[in-house]
């Protein structure tokens, strides 16, 4: 196996469920933690963010990474 040929991918789908669970949508989410639209849209895309980022995002919706998000390697 070549670590060149595996991505990785990040899903954020329990956040997203989270956010449907505390009745938010994704602007309250941006506006709560005082976070860029283009941060929203990269999570939207599956794509990194820093952990800070999701720091934040823990501390604001008093919950942890593990609720959050998942991470699937992806082999070419």
């Amino acid at each position: 196996m070549n670590i060149k040929d595996d991505i990785m991918k990040i899903n954020y789908n329990g956040l997203w469920k989270l956010l449907i669970d505390k009745n938010m949508n994704k602007k309250d989410l941006q506006e709560k933690v005082g976070i860029a639209p283009a941060t929203i849209a990269k999570m939207g895309k599956g794509e990194f963010v820093s952990m800070e980022i999701l720091y934040r995002i823990c501390i604001s919706l008093d919950t942890d990474f593990g609720e959050l998000i998942s991470i699937a390697e992806e082999n070419n």
